[in-house]
């Protein structure tokens, strides 16, 4: 495909890679039409399979294992939750050069929440109830947390933060990062660890006609600080959107700067991994840590 690769261990996928192993695996589907669906995401390649499916093809191995952990929890939160969830279809098996687990899974339609809202205010209530009903979820027998994993201490990161504003340089403006991810280490922590998306980026955010209608890339699906889930405050809304959709999830100073500093994490940990590979990733962490910057 001649892409620029964002990881030095990616794996490369095609068309005809991903139709040799239906041929192989699921003869059935072999002759549908298979498109590359678009996308900044960065673990995997999304083929559309037909009208009615989709393949996920890992790029690299530390996404190998997301789609079974999906398989294992997503029937499990989804009948739970306003938004929908992918649904999945089947698993496919590594073969020939390529080597990882991949998945088909029902295609769900709409387009990522990067300038397709059509009513913010509508926004802040459908993604405050998907909260809020995220936390309402029983966590009983929830697989461990990783150390630094979504949901985790913010000073798990502290380190990939710093080193990252150095190798940045003079493309950030690095004193007043560190200034606003000093302010977020200081906050009180959670008391209460409840299930989280974690990546509530636009690019995991579907809209259909207008309205936000599913959530995706569950990834950094995890138990532990619901600040974590605050992403879409400095990604998706500004103004009177942000503060409604803080005030209706009854966020507290220490929960506000927790989430600041999640989405300042994930910001310029981004831009530095992504700066000459990913320019959709790279847009969008800007933004998010222009408005960050602008309330620290």
């Amino acid at each position: 495909m001649n892409r620029i690769k964002m990881h030095a261990d990616e794996v490369e996928t095609s068309t005809g890679l991903v139709r040799g192993l239906l041929s192989q695996q699921f003869p059935q589907w072999a002759d549908l039409p298979i498109k590359l669906v678009p996308s900044y995401g960065t673990d995997h390649d999304i083929y559309r399979l037909g009208e009615r499916l989709c393949i996920r093809m890992p790029r690299i191995g530390w996404a190998s294992g997301q789609a079974e952990r999906e398989v294992t929890w997503l029937p499990r939160l989804a009948p739970h939750l306003p938004l929908l969830l992918p649904v999945h279809v089947t698993m496919g098996q590594p073969a020939g050069a390529y080597p990882f687990t991949w998945s088909i899974w029902e295609w769900l339609p709409g387009d990522n929440a990067n300038g397709t809202i059509s009513d913010l205010e509508q926004a802040v209530v459908d993604l405050v109830g998907f909260i809020t009903a995220m936390r309402r979820i029983d966590t009983t027998d929830a697989p461990p947390r990783a150390r630094g994993a979504r949901g985790g201490k913010l000073t798990e990161n502290d380190e990939q933060v710093r080193r990252a504003v150095a190798e940045l340089g003079d493309r950030v403006d690095g004193a007043a990062v560190i200034r606003a991810w000093e302010e977020s280490l200081t906050a009180p922590p959670w008391d209460r660890d409840v299930w989280v998306h974690g990546d509530l980026l636009p690019g995991n955010l579907l809209v259909d006609r207008g309205r936000l209608s599913a959530v995706i890339d569950w990834g950094g699906l995890n138990v532990g600080d619901p600040a974590c889930d605050l992403q879409p405050a400095w990604n998706i809304f500004a103004g009177r959107s942000r503060e409604a959709f803080l005030s209706e999830l009854g966020v507290d100073t220490g929960a506000y700067l927790r989430g600041r500093g999640w989405t300042l994490y994930q910001a310029i940990t981004g831009l530095n991994y992504y700066w000459d590979t990913n320019p959709g990733m790279v847009r969008q962490v800007s933004h998010a840590l222009s408005q960050v910057l602008a309330e620290a």
